[in-house]
């Protein structure tokens, strides 16, 4: 279903900033009207005003995914989606041991929970040809220093490929898209050294851009990308790889 203006609707989580706000862009780019979803009022009112500005359908509404409860009626309360785009998330770096019950509840809560109440909420409304596209983590694989970001990323991949299976019935195609490290502002507030460092891990010696994971998002999105169901697809600049990159 379309909405007023006769275009598809794109719902953006995390929209306001960073890979949000580039998916969101990008989307726009492709013909879909967006609203984007965001706790950060005065970000994602300037991102929708910027964008409308340039010529594009932008709204926005004020999320807090922590918020179980309000978001089954906020989607329905939206225009019919065509596509779902679970981009927010939290990311918290601590070692093993200084971790305890309440940071892998905080960090469930937003990361997957809030993803399967949302998807689940959209995914009643829409119609065949519907899209649900997961932003997961290649730290899905494994990483150090913090074990409840990763476990929830796992999480993300295995709701992924079980709501695939249970809405492919509908015609509704559900992906995931895992990042590695990408060109963000908790990346740039790091220190040279930090930074030197995590550029050394990058097989092509550089980090991705926010607009590199909303291409790949874009390809999911796509009505024209219509015999992908439950994939996770790598935007990681070759590091997930391993042995073949030197790693």
């Amino acid at each position: 279903m379309s909405t007023a203006n006769d275009k598809p609707l794109a719902l953006v989580t995390g929209g306001a900033r960073g890979i949000g706000r580039a998916i969101a862009e990008r989307l726009c780019e492709d013909g879909f009207a967006v609203t984007i979803l965001d706790r950060e009022r005065e970000a994602g009112e300037a991102t929708a005003a910027e964008l409308s500005r340039q010529g594009h359908t932008v709204t926005f509404e004020a999320a807090d995914l922590s918020d179980h409860a309000s978001l089954g009626p906020l989607i329905a309360r939206l225009p019919v989606p065509t596509v779902l785009v679970n981009n927010a998330g939290l990311f918290d770096n601590r070692p093993l041991f200084d971790l305890e019950a309440g940071d892998f509840a905080r960090m469930m809560d937003v990361n997957v929970t809030a993803l399967f109440l949302l998807s689940q909420a959209a995914a009643r409304r829409m119609q065949p040809g519907g899209r649900i596209v997961n932003i997961a983590s290649r730290a899905f694989l494994g990483a150090k220093g913090h074990a409840h970001y990763v476990a929830s990323k796992a999480a993300v991949v295995g709701l992924t490929r079980a709501m695939a299976m249970e809405l492919l019935p509908q015609g509704i195609a559900v992906n995931a898209v895992a990042p590695g490290a990408v060109e963000t502002e908790m990346v740039a507030r790091q220190s040279p050294e930090a930074r030197a460092a995590l550029l050394a891990l990058q097989p092509t010696g550089k980090l991705a851009a926010p607009a590199d994971i909303a291409n790949a998002v874009a390809f999911l999105a796509s009505a024209r990308t219509d015999f992908i169901y439950g994939q996770v697809l790598m935007v990681d600049g070759g590091k997930s790889l391993g042995g073949g990159m030197g790693l």
